[in-house]
């Protein structure tokens, strides 16, 4: 047993989604969304350097120490898998571990709309699933993949830095490729990938021109392709990938994705009042002929009236279901306007509304 497994440990104990390390300071934990200390001495930087050495692969311990950061995964059987990463900073070595539960949540524990279900049974075309980080991506994404897991019989390739959630083959065979280890990068797994026959592709992060051009590609080309972007609405994520091209593709790439494109979420988490835990908020743009053809036109600011027209397909904004919640009496109003993004709906709801400095 690693000696930093006791943090893991107390980690599932009190529920808490992240440990950090930091030479300099005592250790914490973001429980609820709150970082809370743990009553444990400041770590030095050399002790909490062997101690995170202990669990790195060499190769990993090499990479951090040339380049000062780095990201794997590291699994204790029969508690849960973490994603790890190393960086350096002014007093010496830190380390964040994002917990990834062993148990994989099905879309109904999760309370998911039903469309979000339907989506494994697409037969080809891209689906986004978007939002800050730790906004609960890979577990609607793995409660997706987990739906095609269990009713078709395909192949998934899942291409991750590092693997999350580990699916075992069930109707499907399920490969997972880790960057890094499995594979140089996002862009060259995924033009390896189009060669193994696949019909599920999960890429773990959209993030450069390639990788993006080579998703949709694939997603073209008769593919059910997910994958992850950071932005915060259906209409932002669309313009985040066609302004990562160069002006002079942008047309040819906003007919492309109008084509390919199958649905967009948008989520956020927030904390609930009425009991432990989190709770999502989802926005969700389904790829309707009227969405495609904005897209098309470039039109993405008009986006939000077709999700608010469109809600016999499922669709919803983020603002509408951030409401139903609180509504409901899940969430505060303080989380509810903080998490929104037209946040003059909730201000009426604040105790103390905050001056809106955009007008100063």
């Amino acid at each position: 047993m690693a000696k930093i497994d006791a943090f893991f440990k107390l980690m599932n104990e009190q529920s808490a989604s992240d440990l950090h390390l930091v030479s300099g300071q005592p250790p914490a934990l973001r429980i609820r969304g709150e970082m809370e200390r743990i009553k444990y001495k400041v770590m030095e930087n050399d002790e909490l350097k062997a101690m995170l050495y202990e669990i790195a692969p060499e190769h990993k311990i090499k990479e951090f120490e040339e380049t000062g950061d780095v990201d794997f995964g590291y699994e204790i059987p029969g508690i849960a898998r973490y994603r790890s990463n190393f960086f350096m900073q002014r007093n010496g070595v830190g380390a964040v571990f994002r917990q990834i539960p062993e148990k994989i949540m099905t879309a109904e524990d999760l309370g998911l709309p039903n469309v979000i279900s339907k989506l494994a049974s697409l037969p080809r075309g891209l689906v986004l699933v978007t939002g800050p980080t730790g906004s609960g991506k890979s577990t609607t994404l793995a409660a997706i993949i987990d739906v095609a897991n269990r009713t078709r019989k395909d192949h998934i390739i899942t291409i991750e830095d590092p693997i999350e959630f580990v699916h075992k083959s069930q109707s499907c065979i399920v490969n997972h490729r880790e960057v890094g280890i499995h594979t140089r990068s996002f862009s060259s797994a995924l033009r390896g990938a189009l060669r193994e026959d696949p019909d599920i592709i999960l890429v773990g992060e959209m993030r450069d021109l390639e990788t993006i051009s080579l998703a949709i590609e694939a997603a073209s080309t008769g593919h059910l392709v997910f994958g992850t972007l950071h932005t915060m609405s259906a209409a932002k994520t669309i313009d985040r990938i066609i302004e990562v091209f160069p002006s002079s593709e942008q047309a040819q790439i906003r007919s492309t994705l109008a084509d390919g494109i199958r649905a967009v979420i948008a989520q956020v988490l927030l904390k609930r009042v009425d009991t432990n835990g989190l709770c999502a908020a989802l926005e969700i743009l389904i790829a309707t002929p009227a969405a495609r053809n904005l897209i098309r036109e470039g039109k993405t600011h008009q986006i939000p009236s077709v999700i608010q027209t469109g809600r016999k397909y499922g669709m919803q904004l983020l603002d509408d279901a951030v409401m139903e919640l609180l509504n409901k009496g899940w969430i505060g109003a303080d989380d509810a306007y903080a998490k929104a993004n037209d946040k003059g709906r909730f201000r009426e709801f604040l105790k103390d509304p905050p001056a809106d400095f955009t007008e100063a």
